[in-house]
């Protein structure tokens, strides 16, 4: 039998990457193609962001992949002055949190986002962005 080779697309995930191996790779490859993806039980229709393999409210493993599109609502923010191990050299930024209805999605508000213009229920997409050192993430910019 041929020793199985480990799958650590998920290393390329973020600025610092904290797991290396996940059941949700795909995500990393949905990235690659300029598509934020998460994942909705095919048994229930609950939508998940960030993707999980597995339902915690029917208990179902059979999922599908969705791509987060269109635009979420500003639901809070925050601006850090102070960032966890590994971010230290992004200071500031902000964190924030959008709701697309089915679904929130956490992440950072893009450097373009002048601060001053952030609002509370403004609208803003979800976008892929590749980072210097070649990492993928994602990041919120105003809808147009």
């Amino acid at each position: 039998m041929a020793k199985r080779e480990l799958d650590t697309r998920f290393s390329k995930f973020g600025t610092v990457s904290f797991t290396a191996t996940t059941k949700v790779n795909d995500f990393i490859d949905h990235l690659e193609d300029g598509r934020v993806t998460g994942t909705r039980c095919a048994g229930c229709g609950t939508r998940f962001f960030p993707p999980r393999s597995d339902c915690f409210k029917c208990l179902d493993s059979e999922m599908e992949w969705f791509d987060v599109s269109g635009t979420g609502k500003l639901v809070t923010y925050s601006r850090l002055q102070y960032a966890p191990v590994g971010f230290e050299g992004d200071l500031p930024y902000c964190i924030a949190l959008l709701d697309y209805g089915d679904y929130k999605v956490f992440g950072r508000i893009a450097d373009s986002v002048a601060a001053e213009d952030i609002q509370v229920g403004m609208a803003m997409k979800t976008v892929v962005n590749r980072l210097e050192n070649g990492q993928l993430n994602y990041v919120f910019e105003k809808a147009e």
